[in-house]
């Protein structure tokens, strides 16, 4: 009779086939296709972060069907995101919110921080202007009714931002759109004329004597 393997001798084992190759596991089915507001592909922003960019820069309401078709998303889906957003601004007590307003999506300020703005804008009217604003300024005051394009283009740099502290200020306003392009146009305010001690626009100077020698030819005889 063969007895067995005592306690301290270890049993013989068959020989094992090596493991086979270990395989690429595949991803959750619930995994999310990106990051939350971050990445929508390779280098590619994602919705959410797309949304707010966008509206970070707009001065109307933007229609969901726009940014759908921008951003080359269903609607439903930017409809929701544009919701989720909203909700997330207003729970986490933003500075601004979220508005769907006259068809469309914009920022805004927040109710109880109209205190606030309104003291900013004040004590900022006080303030000199910058070159940046005075260059804008004088294109508004020679060429009204002009567009922001056009401000931008004699100045030959973006003039949004200036252009909205000016309005800001009372110095310029609104002066309704462009027939050809729907673009709106901008003109001087009677507060302008009253800080530079103006009757009318008759009484601004001359512009020609004033004009660099190398001043693109359009604009010169556009003056």
């Amino acid at each position: 009779m063969t007895e067995g393997p005592g306690p301290d001798t270890p049993e013989e084992r068959p020989p094992q086939a090596p493991p086979d190759e270990p395989q690429a596991e595949a991803p959750p089915a619930d995994a999310p296709d990106e990051a939350p507001g971050v990445a929508g592909g390779e280098g590619q922003p994602g919705l959410r972060a797309s949304i707010e960019a966008i509206l970070l820069v707009v001065d109307e309401p933007v229609a969901e069907i726009t940014l759908a078709q921008l951003l080359e998303r269903p609607r439903g889906e930017v409809a929701a995101t544009l919701r989720e957003l909203a909700a997330e601004y207003t729970g986490q007590g933003r500075g601004f919110d979220l508005r769907e307003v006259a068809g469309g999506w914009r920022f805004y300020t927040r109710d109880v921080c109209a205190p606030v703005v309104e003291r900013f804008v004040t004590d900022g009217q006080q303030a000199r202007l910058t070159q940046a604003a005075l260059e804008t300024l004088a294109v508004v005051a020679y060429r009204q009714p002009v567009s922001r394009a056009r401000v931008s283009a004699v100045r030959g740099v973006n003039s949004d931002g200036v252009m909205r502290t000016l309005t800001l200020r009372g110095l310029i306003e609104n002066a309704g759109q462009e027939p050809e392009t729907g673009a709106h146009l901008y003109r001087t305010t009677g507060y302008f004329l009253e800080r530079l001690g103006l009757r009318d626009l008759g009484e601004l100077p001359e512009l020609a004597p004033f004009l660099p020698d190398d001043l693109p030819e359009d604009i010169v005889e556009e003056t």
